[in-house]
């Protein structure tokens, strides 16, 4: 069987995994898969629902349930767009009380493999070169320092309209680290090739993958 073209991005969160991935797509002209907005939908929806995030059983059936697609402008949950909403601090806070569920990541990587198998795209996760599409023939593990994922973080929290103190939003993010590690560790795909962000535009990094998916026969050079 002849499989679609693929690039897997995993890493971190605050890496630059999403900003690179909707950049790499524009480049290579293919979709954008971001596996991480499936699990904030989830969060979105169930502290929308008022649903106790501990209630592995009832999160399940909603993440079993809940319909959502991606489009050029973010994800859509049961039709209306809701990128703002599921970036919202009080999301980030729970996503990983979601994410820990056995049973809610099994459905959702269910749903990411079918998506993979449909065409070409780019995906971004923490474990998709590993689990998701360990087939993938260009598979990028992209990572930063603690110090750098919370100045971008912060970055994009203040432009949406959510102030945030950096030196806070750094130990979130570790915490967040060390509670997703004992779930899901993150650790490079074999094969994959290690790109450290830190210090680097989204223009440069880009153009190291755009340059490792040409070395690999995905698209012209």
């Amino acid at each position: 069987m002849t499989r679609p073209i693929v690039i897997a991005i995993d890493g971190p969160a605050g890496a630059g995994k999403s900003s690179v991935t909707a950049a790499v797509a524009r480049r290579l002209g293919i979709a954008r898969l971001d596996t991480g907005s499936m699990y904030r939908a989830v969060t979105w929806a169930a502290l929308d629902a008022g649903l106790d995030l501990a209630d592995e059983t009832a999160i399940a059936l909603l993440a079993d349930t809940l319909e959502f697609d991606f489009t050029p402008d973010g994800i859509r949950i049961g039709g209306a767009l809701r990128e703002q909403q599921i970036r919202d601090p009080a999301v980030t806070a729970a996503v990983s009380q979601v994410s820990r569920h056995a049973h809610v990541r099994d459905i959702l990587v269910a749903r990411q493999k079918e998506l993979a198998e449909s065409g070409p795209a780019v995906i971004e996760g923490r474990d998709i070169g590993t689990v998701v599409v360990p087939w993938a023939p260009v598979k990028i593990f992209l990572t930063a320092s603690p110090a750098e994922r919370a100045r971008r973080r912060s970055r994009d929290l203040i432009a949406a309209g959510h102030p945030v103190d950096l030196e806070t939003l750094r130990l979130q993010i570790e915490a967040r680290d060390e509670i997703d590690d004992r779930t899901t560790p993150l650790v490079p795909a074999p094969g994959a090739i290690t790109i450290d962000s830190t210090g680097k535009s989204i223009d440069h990094v880009v153009e190291e993958i755009a340059a490792l998916a040409a070395a690999a026969g995905l698209v012209p050079r």
